[in-house]
C-alpha cells in the first residue's frame, strides 16, 4: 500500500519537502527526524540491536551535533546545490551526456579552462541512501579541482524506488567504462564518493572487469562516511524503498569482496574517511573496511575527520584548503 505522503509525515520521517528540493517525492526519504544524540554510546554487535536502535544508528541526521536533524538535511541540500551553481558558473560544462540507455544513465562533465589534453579525472558518486539527491546537485567539488587542472565527472543513476541496488550498482560501472571510452586521453582516473556513493564507489572498486572486456586503471579512490556491508540497514527504514533481501545486501556489499578488489584495483589508492560526528556504527563500517583493506596487503590511510557530522565532510569539499580536498589534489599530483 502506498503511504500518502503528508507535510507533517515528511517532517516526522524528515523528507524535505517538495517546493525546497524539486526531487521526485518518492526520492525523498532520507533521514527519520529526532533531536541529535549527544550521549556516549558502547557499541554492541549489530545483530543484537533492536529496530529502533538501528534506525537510529543509521539515520546521520541525529548525530549531527550542529543543528537539529530537519535543519542539518536542508543546510546539506542547499550547501551541495548552490556549490553545483557555482561551479557550472565558472566552469565549462558538459551535461546530461548519456552513458547508456536508461533514464537515468547521464552524467555531467566539468571541464578545466586550460587545453592540456593530459589531465587527470575524478568520477563522483553522490550520497543520499540510494533514494535521495542526484548529479544536479553533484558538482560542487569542481570548484577547487577544475582551477588545478582536473577533469570532474558527476554521474547520475536510477535510485529507489525506480531503481533497485543491482541496478544501481551496474549503472555506476557502466559509467566508469564510458569515461574510459570518452576520455582515453586523461592521465589518471579517480574516484571519490560520499555516504551511499562511497559504497558504490567500493563496487566500481571490487569490479570484475572482464565481462566489460576493458580493465581501468583506477590510480585513487577518496571513500567519505560509507557503507560498505549492507546487511545491518535491511530491517530499517532505509531499506523500505530498496526492498532489498539478505542476497541482495550481501552480494551488494563491498567488504564481501575484498579478494575482487585487491585483483581489480591492486595499484588503486585507496583513502577511507569518517566524520567525528558520524555515528557509532557508521564510524564502525569505515574502520573495519579500512582494516579489511589494510590487513589484505592494499595501498590504504584512514582519515578521522575533525570537527565535522555526515554532511560537512563533504560539502567542504568546495574549499581548496579544506583537508580532504587536499589530500584528493595530492593524491592526483596537483597540491
Amino acid at each position: 500500500m502506498k503511504r500518502h505522503v503528508t507535510f507533517t509525515w515528511a517532517l516526522k520521517h524528515l523528507i524535505i519537502d517538495r517546493v525546497s528540493t524539486k526531487l521526485e517525492p518518492h526520492s525523498l526519504v532520507l533521514f527519520q527526524s529526532l533531536q541529535s544524540s549527544k550521549k556516549t554510546v558502547i557499541m554492541s554487535d549489530w545483530r543484537k540491536m533492536s529496530k529502533d536502535e538501528l534506525e537510529h544508528q543509521f539515520s546521520p541526521s541525529r548525530w549531527s551535533h550542529r543543528m537539529s536533524a530537519d535543519d542539518v538535511i536542508r543546510a546539506h541540500v542547499a550547501a551541495v546545490r548552490s556549490g553545483t551553481e557555482k561551479a557550472r558558473s565558472i566552469t565549462q560544462t558538459l551535461l546530461d551526456i548519456p552513458y547508456g540507455d536508461g533514464d537515468g544513465e547521464k552524467l555531467d562533465v566539468y571541464v578545466p579552462s586550460s587545453s592540456s589534453p593530459d589531465v587527470p579525472l575524478v568520477i563522483y558518486f553522490h550520497g543520499g541512501y540510494w533514494q535521495f539527491l542526484s548529479k544536479d546537485e553533484s558538482g560542487f567539488l569542481a570548484v577547487p579541482l577544475v582551477q588545478k587542472g582536473v577533469v570532474v565527472v558527476a554521474v547520475g543513476y536510477s535510485i529507489a524506488p525506480k531503481g533497485n541496488m543491482d541496478l544501481m550498482v551496474s549503472q555506476v560501472r557502466r559509467s566508469v567504462v564510458s569515461v574510459i571510452q570518452q576520455y582515453s586521453h586523461i592521465s589518471g582516473l579517480y574516484l571519490c564518493g560520499h555516504s551511499a556513493g562511497a559504497h558504490l564507489a567500493a563496487m566500481v572498486l571490487s569490479t570484475d572487469w572482464a565481462q566489460y572486456d576493458i580493465s581501468p586503471q583506477i590510480k585513487g579512490a577518496l571513500l567519505v562516511s560509507g557503507i560498505y556491508d549492507l546487511q545491518p540497514i535491511l530491517s530499517t527504514y532505509v531499506n523500505e524503498p530498496l526492498k532489498m533481501t539478505e542476497e541482495v545486501a550481501l552480494r551488494n556489499s563491498p567488504s564481501h569482496f575484498l579478494s575482487q578488489l585487491k585483483l581489480s584495483s591492486a595499484s588503486c589508492d585507496i583513502i577511507v574517511a569518517v566524520a567525528q560526528n558520524d555515528s557509532p556504527e557508521f564510524r564502525k563500517q569505515s574502520e573495519e573496511y579500512f582494516k579489511a583493506l589494510e590487513s589484505a596487503g592494499l595501498k590504504v590511510s584512514f582519515e578521522d575527520v575533525p570537527n565535522t557530522d555526515h554532511f560537512n565532510i563533504i560539502e567542504q569539499l568546495v574549499d581548496e584548503n579544506y583537508h580532504l580536498t587536499k589530500l584528493l589534489l595530492k593524491m592526483m599530483g596537483k597540491s
